[in-house]
């Protein structure tokens, strides 16, 4: 039994814009988070966040690695924060965060 595969332009685009379309929902979004600790010598804050969507993980206080370890001398317990994560090395990691006014 032959198997034909349309070669149509629509269906190329389609096929495209599927594919396309699950690289953006697993891309890293916005969370709002505070900071709970920060702990400059591990290279790590503690935030209790929102749900973190890219990493399938739930509301709730953890620790987690920074990108840029500069950004941890510019926090201070009780700062709101919004952050994206994601998985880096095995890691849970930090690797935008903007400190709200």
């Amino acid at each position: 039994m032959k198997t034909r595969w349309s070669s149509s332009p629509l269906s190329s685009l389609a096929a495209l814009v599927m594919g396309l379309g699950l690289a953006v929902s697993a891309q890293a979004q916005s969370v709002d988070g505070e900071v709970k600790k920060v702990d400059a010598d591990a290279g790590k804050v503690t935030l209790k966040h929102g749900e973190i969507k890219n990493l399938d993980m739930p509301a709730m206080q953890m620790s987690f690695r920074v990108s840029d370890p500069g950004w941890l001398k510019t926090l201070q317990v009780g700062d709101k924060v919004k952050f994206t994560a994601d998985k880096v090395g095995g890691q849970f990691t930090i690797t935008t965060l903007e400190v709200k006014k």
